[in-house]
């Protein structure tokens, strides 16, 4: 297995991973303008990128995944939730779905909360063992932090959403399990977030403080502590979507 984070525009953390072996990869939270550096890569691994994965409909940046998957005649993935709401062709992912790529397993996570339809990828390297080895989280849970409940309206709803996700899908998994969320320090997504790009489970549930509160601690938090919008958030999530800039 080869693994690379990426790191962009505005604090956003990109990935690129696969099967070096059977030669397929996917590209996950492509930022438009960096379609060049996925393909390149691709080419220096001997990969085809065999899916573009976007976590959730993104509103801190223009989205590169749409363009990427087209240029490189691979799908591009959203949760099914955007079914109806997303105009661009995405292929549906649904809550607990497997991608083999190569000796590569990613299961879905549905974790809603940050928005409707984020999503988690839990991935399995088949030829190192039967056990999960790291989560791309998304903007659900960032290392020192979570992402914000706020941005789809309805913040106290949509931060019980996130706690409920939270708990029943990321804090069960094992503590050695490896954490790379979507963001860092200077993101807009979240409040709090760590500069450091990765971390563990097992070091999040002791030190990441919104992972030890209640319900309701979780839910006053989050909506008293309500970071800037993002620049330029409508345009880019209508363009995420398929409206057009």
């Amino acid at each position: 297995m080869f693994f690379k984070q990426f790191p962009t525009k505005e604090s956003s953390l990109s990935y690129f991973f696969g099967c070096g072996g059977l030669g397929k990869a996917v590209a996950v939270d492509v930022v438009a303008g960096d379609e060049d550096w996925f393909i390149d890569a691709a080419r220096e691994a001997k990969v085809e990128i065999t899916h573009v994965i976007d976590t959730h409909v993104h509103a801190d940046h223009y989205s590169g995944g749409c363009e990427l998957a087209q240029r490189v005649h691979a799908p591009y993935c959203l949760h099914e939730s955007n079914v109806g709401r997303v105009k661009h062709n995405f292929l549906p992912l649904q809550d607990g779905q497997v991608i083999d790529i190569g000796n590569v397993k990613i299961k879905i996570l549905h974790t809603p909360g940050h928005t409707p339809d984020s999503l988690c990828l839990l991935v399995t390297d088949k030829r190192r063992g039967k056990a999960p080895w790291f989560v791309v989280t998304g903007d659900t849970l960032f290392v020192g932090a979570v992402g914000r409940s706020d941005l789809a309206g309805q913040e106290r709803e949509m931060a019980g959403t996130l706690y409920d996700s939270l708990h029943a899908k990321l804090l069960p998994l094992p503590d050695e399990i490896e954490i790379y969320p979507g963001h860092q320090a200077g993101s807009a997504c979240g409040a709090g977030l760590s500069g450091k790009p990765a971390s563990t489970l097992g070091f999040e549930k002791r030190w990441n403080p919104a992972l030890s509160m209640t319900r309701a601690a979780f839910i006053e938090q989050l909506t008293q502590e309500i970071p800037p919008r993002p620049a330029e958030m409508d345009a880019m999530v209508r363009f995420n979507l398929g409206l057009g800039s």
